[in-house]
């Protein structure tokens, strides 16, 4: 088995380098950080000492009761029907790691999130791609995604609110697409980490369609990354045993105080979004100005949901010279090679927080230099 080098993460961790010349993190795709006093705060007084006073030992594999509870509260199902991950990163590898049988096929979005390719093809799975276009404001084809299902398919994966590129499913085409699937066997997958980060008309979790299995966790949306606490939701317990059964060969359970910490953050997840949803709201503004300001140079698809967007250079040449340059000047963004598409590059719009205007008009400053070459 072999993967091939990371791009994506490669590209964003030299933030983490002690001499690293970053000052701004456009290149992310989580929302605004909070800390653990912060968070400890919303609970008020007694939750520290409840948590100085955790057992140090395994959780159950399912996850704890209080956890499921909690994130079925949030979905709208019976908690019987969660199983908590490592991250929505476990939720993948599993998924693609049970998908993993002679001839099998799984159907992706392009762009997508880089490892889930990645890893269903170090697994032996051919992998089909259904194409988000910036023409098409990056709506998914259904005659195209439907036409790439046969009978060897595992599995459909949907992304909405979308990574890189914002894109949003309506109800209706989730509905459609998850009928399509359930006629023929084909378990439909979303990945909802940005729900319910919208701007513009939203949409319902997809944890209500009887036959979808949903994937989501406490990175995006939540802003909490650092918890690494994960779920997916599925109706089906056949399903559900092969889960448990293949997390318990890979990480057996989740860290106790991490699950301590994702109860006490969806006692107060409305205060979390609603954070989220005005730092992205009011940034996103910001780039509405900027990007009018320099349509010249730069075309965009304003993003419906989620805390990225995926602008490309008008000329359509490779970005990474374009971000290589703008972080020598402080400013971290994502060329667009770290997810195939090299005349686009990903800006995050919410993780620097209220250091985004700074970041901001240090890109315009940079923008305006190149115009005067």
């Amino acid at each position: 088995m072999k993967l091939s080098p990371f791009l994506l993460d490669r590209w964003i961790e030299q933030k983490q380098d002690p001499d690293s010349a970053i000052e701004y993190d456009l290149a992310s795709s989580t929302g605004p950080v909070w800390t653990l006093r912060e968070l400890l705060a919303m609970a008020g007084d007694g939750e520290l000492e409840g948590l100085l006073n955790t057992p140090i030992s395994y959780t159950a594999g399912t996850g704890t009761p209080a956890l499921r509870a909690a994130i079925a509260a949030l979905e709208g199902v019976d908690p019987d029907a969660v199983q908590v991950m490592t991250g929505a990163s476990e939720a993948l590898l599993i998924l693609f790691f049970l998908a993993a049988e002679p001839g099998a096929n799984v159907v992706l979005p392009d762009p997508g999130f880089p490892a889930n390719g990645a890893l269903a093809e170090s697994m032996g799975i051919a992998v089909r791609y259904y194409h988000l276009r910036a023409e098409n404001e990056f709506r998914i084809d259904p005659d195209e995604t439907r036409g790439l299902v046969d009978s060897d398919t595992r599995l459909v994966l949907v992304n909405s609110p979308h990574n890189p590129t914002g894109a949003v499913l309506s109800d209706e085409e989730m509905e459609s697409l998850h009928d399509f699937c359930a006629e023929r066997r084909v378990q439909l997958v979303s990945d909802q980490v940005y729900h319910p980060i919208y701007h513009g008309p939203e949409s319902r979790t997809a944890a209500r369609l009887p036959h979808a299995t949903v994937i989501s966790d406490f990175s995006k949306a939540l802003c909490l990354s650092g918890l690494r606490i994960g779920w997916m939701v599925d109706h089906d317990p056949a399903r559900r045993e092969r889960y448990l059964n293949a997390r318990s060969y890979f990480t057996i359970s989740a860290n106790v105080f991490s699950e301590r910490l994702a109860v006490l953050a969806l006692q107060h997840s409305a205060q979390i979004y609603a954070r989220a949803r005005a730092v992205a709201g009011r940034n996103l503004a910001l780039l509405d100005a900027v990007f009018a300001r320099h349509a010249e140079r730069l075309r965009w698809v304003r993003p419906r949901g989620g805390m990225t967007a995926f602008p490309s250079l008008a000329s359509g040449s490779d970005s990474r010279a374009f971000c290589q340059e703008l972080a020598r000047r402080g400013v971290l963004m994502t060329p667009g090679d770290c997810f195939g598409q090299p005349a686009h590059f990903r800006l995050g719009f919410a993780a620097s927080g209220e250091k985004f205007a700074s970041g901001i008009a240090r890109f315009e400053e940079f923008l305006e230099g190149l115009a005067v070459r």
